[in-house]
């Protein structure tokens, strides 16, 4: 069975740095799209990055680009979001996703990916 699970969250001032990890267990994960999403209070669950665990090949979205890093370890199973200069708007519960898939496709709907980890709060104050 795959579980996920996220950890790093916490609160920091605007303009400083933290690193999100997920830790991946129940199957090899070589086939496997990895994501970062995020949702806020009152808004839809957005898509942040993710990563083919494969190549290594990655994808952004446009409010995150040249910030945040997405990485993978796979010696220990587990994908990083390096997040730095932090804004308050960066504010929500940031959610570690997975899809076995045997090519590399982005993916940035919620509804495509299958494991979803239970997420951990990240909040950056002004």
């Amino acid at each position: 069975q795959v579980q996920l699970e996220e950890s790093g969250g916490g609160l920091v001032q605007a303009g400083n740095s933290l690193r999100l990890s997920c830790a991946a267990s129940g199957r090899t994960f070589s086939s496997h799209t990895m994501a970062w999403f995020r949702q806020a209070p009152g808004k839809e669950r957005q898509f942040v990055a993710s990563v083919w665990w494969g190549s290594g090949a990655v994808y952004y979205a446009d409010s995150v680009k040249g910030r945040f890093t997405i990485s993978r370890d796979n010696a220990k199973n587990t994908v990083y979001l390096q997040m730095n200069s932090l804004k308050p708007e960066d504010t929500a519960v940031y959610y570690c996703a997975a899809k076995y898939i045997g090519i590399w496709v982005p993916m940035t709907t919620p509804g495509e990916y299958d494991y979803w980890g239970p997420g951990t709060q990240v909040t950056v104050s002004s």
